[in-house]
């Protein structure tokens, strides 16, 4: 990829986003990092990660999660994502046609970070 630049969806103070954004600076990606709290996703937005990410946008081992109602659970992604942008598996890379998630040895791997 000769342009280095990537896309971040994640939390300012999630300490796995702060440690991505680092590495990836680190190996020379310009990274657009947006906090789904503070700058949050509109409808379409958050639609079009779901789709690219699938269920596992999700994240069902978070405190958030865990916090919920089952009626709350059952709401469809989007819906969730929307009203507690916390629940949201991060980080959510978007980097050209590449869709990584979580901050794993193979995420790394994919964009060319030390694991």
């Amino acid at each position: 990829m000769s342009d280095k630049r990537l896309e971040i969806y994640g939390l300012a103070h999630c300490s796995t986003c702060q440690k991505a954004i680092a590495a990836l600076e680190g190996a020379g990606w310009t990274v657009d990092f947006r906090d789904v709290k503070t700058a949050p996703l509109s409808e379409a937005e958050r639609a079009r990660l779901v789709a690219d990410f699938g269920p596992k946008l999700v994240n069902r081992a978070s405190l958030t999660w865990r916090a919920m109602s089952e009626e709350e659970r059952a709401e469809e992604p989007v819906a969730m994502l929307g009203a507690r942008p916390s629940v949201m598996k991060r980080p959510a890379i978007v980097a050209g046609d590449q869709r990584l998630l979580g901050w794993t040895a193979n995420v790394k791997r994919a964009l060319g970070v030390e694991a």
